[in-house]
């Protein structure tokens, strides 16, 4: 498949943004995507949103218009499908950025795990299906940066332009497999997922507590760290390790020098020390003082459900190797740990526990109850 493409619709201004939720309520399918800053910025955000109708390719500009509120009917629009590449991601951005929710979503990359695709990529897949070429060297661009390149343009009305010739035939495909309803299943999960749910944020230094290799004292020093460097990397609006690596502050920390002079053999640079090489002393010389940080112990769980989780591991794995997908195609991970702890004692409980893929239940709810000791499960 090759072709001419006219240039996208910019949409920057309130009228043009009308004009585009216009066009995309009238359709019954909506191609999306999104381009963040994460590789630039110290708080990362949507700054590129990537539609195409049957008609039309746009690029909404959120840094341009402080409200996109007239998108969330469309997005929750039952009645309009919203096809994604990797919708996860992109989901949890719109979500936190502009509280949207969520309904009829077909998901292209779930689509090609759930078939048992090796490389489910866009890439891949597009260049697979259909012979397009997309140049991957975008991905980790700065898509906060105005103007946008051309290249850049050309790259992103791609991540959504050919989703429906792909979406349509992966559908094809997943039902000649008989696997639709599993696909279908997990497209509505992840509109379902608890928009509401807090999730907790861990102190940065707490990323190092499960290294077995860190006293106490050093991770004590590395909070102090953490927290200089988070401070400075907020001020300068960049992600923590553009400021000082990680690896940096673990020898730091190992070996922790007294005077400027040293701060070179932990793998600072000079541009680095003169910036900052009193900060860094100065944290330092805190945590080596302060009283120490506890590691957070994670939860025990008790041999009978380590057990069943065990169980439950080797046997989804193995039917996963049978059908030539990931383990999680064949029991998704939240019913994993549900099951383990709440082993239902019935195909009638199982089918309550598994509501939200009564599919996998029809096709592998014996096996499940059998791998968990239910007797009768026959």
């Amino acid at each position: 498949m090759s072709e001419m493409l006219p240039p996208p619709v910019w949409v920057n201004t309130t009228q043009s943004l009308k004009q585009m939720v216009d066009d995309l309520s009238a359709q019954p399918r909506v191609a999306v995507d999104t381009e963040s800053n994460s590789l630039h910025a110290f708080r990362e955000q949507v700054c590129l949103l990537q539609f195409s109708s049957l008609t039309n390719d746009y690029l909404v500009d959120p840094l341009a218009l402080k409200d996109l509120s007239l998108l969330a009917p469309i997005f929750a629009n039952p009645k309009i499908e919203k096809v994604f590449h990797a919708a996860e991601y992109d989901l949890i951005c719109l979500r936190r950025d502009f509280g949207f929710s969520f309904a009829n979503l077909f998901d292209t990359m779930q689509a090609a795990r759930v078939l048992g695709y090796p490389a489910v990529g866009l890439d891949r897949l597009l260049g697979e299906k259909f012979d397009i070429k997309m140049d991957k060297r975008h991905q980790k661009a700065n898509w906060a940066a105005r103007p946008l390149s051309s290249e850049q343009i050309h790259y992103a009305r791609l991540d959504t332009h050919y989703l429906f010739n792909l979406r349509d035939v992966l559908e094809q495909e997943l039902r000649e497999k008989e696997r639709l309803e599993f696909a279908l299943e997990d497209f509505y999960r992840a509109c379902v997922a608890d928009e509401q749910r807090q999730r907790h944020v861990s102190a940065s230094w707490e990323r190092f507590a499960g290294r077995k290799d860190l006293s106490l004292r050093e991770l004590t020093v590395l909070s102090y760290l953490c927290k200089w460097r988070d401070r400075e990397a907020e001020k300068l609006n960049r992600p923590p390790y553009k400021v000082v690596m990680d690896d940096v502050f673990v020898a730091l920390a190992k070996n922790p020098p007294e005077q400027k002079v040293d701060l070179s053999a932990a793998g600072l640079s000079e541009k680095q020390i003169k910036l900052w090489g009193d900060q860094i002393l100065s944290a330092i010389r805190h945590g080596s003082e302060a009283p120490l940080v506890e590691r957070k112990q994670a939860e025990r769980k008790n041999d009978a459900v380590l057990r069943r989780l065990e169980k439950l591991k080797a046997w989804r794995k193995s039917v996963g190797l049978e059908m030539k997908v990931e383990s999680d195609i064949i029991l998704p991970k939240p019913y994993l740990g549900a099951l383990s702890e709440n082993p239902p004692k019935s195909l009638e409980e199982l089918r309550d526990l598994m509501k939200d893929t009564p599919s996998r239940v029809d096709k592998f709810g014996l096996q499940i109850l059998k791998t968990l000791g239910v007797k009768h499960a026959n």
